[in-house]
């Protein structure tokens, strides 16, 4: 059984979450540049078995595609053609931000901790995988 890691697309920034090898616990891993992320997902998937790359669908508040979609969209497609044994899910994202920052809230980071966008995107990655393995993981 390999990793499920998820990716928190963004133009400038991506956060990056993973599960352990058996799939039970999601932790963020990092945030890296996006102008970077696909070097940085060739080595690690290089030498840590990943079964599954999700990555965040962003859409309004009334389900529709934003313009942020289309770069997700076009981001997707890229690891597809890349990674071509890992299995690429889409999955909403809505909330996201919104969820990590109160989980910063609620874990007492500070007020300049919060301001760390990078944290923001890891956080958003992470609750991301975990509400792809809590609606897809058999249980």
């Amino acid at each position: 059984m390999g990793k499920l890691m998820a990716l928190d697309f963004g133009l400038k920034r991506t956060g990056i979450a993973v599960t352990d090898d058996y799939q039970i616990i999601a932790s963020g891993l990092t945030t890296i540049e996006t102008k970077d992320i696909f070097k940085f997902l060739i080595e690690y998937t290089k030498k840590n078995g990943v079964e599954c790359i999700v990555v965040g669908d962003p859409k309004s508040l009334s389900n529709q595609p934003i313009e942020m979609t289309e770069h997700a969209n076009i981001f997707a497609g890229k690891l597809k053609v890349l990674f071509p044994k890992i299995k690429i899910e889409r999955l909403d994202e809505r909330f996201t931000s919104k969820m990590a920052f109160q989980t910063m809230i609620d874990g007492g980071l500070g007020k300049k901790a919060r301001k760390n966008k990078a944290l923001v995107d890891e956080i958003s990655a992470t609750i991301l995988l975990q509400n792809f393995m809590e609606i897809y993981k058999p249980k």
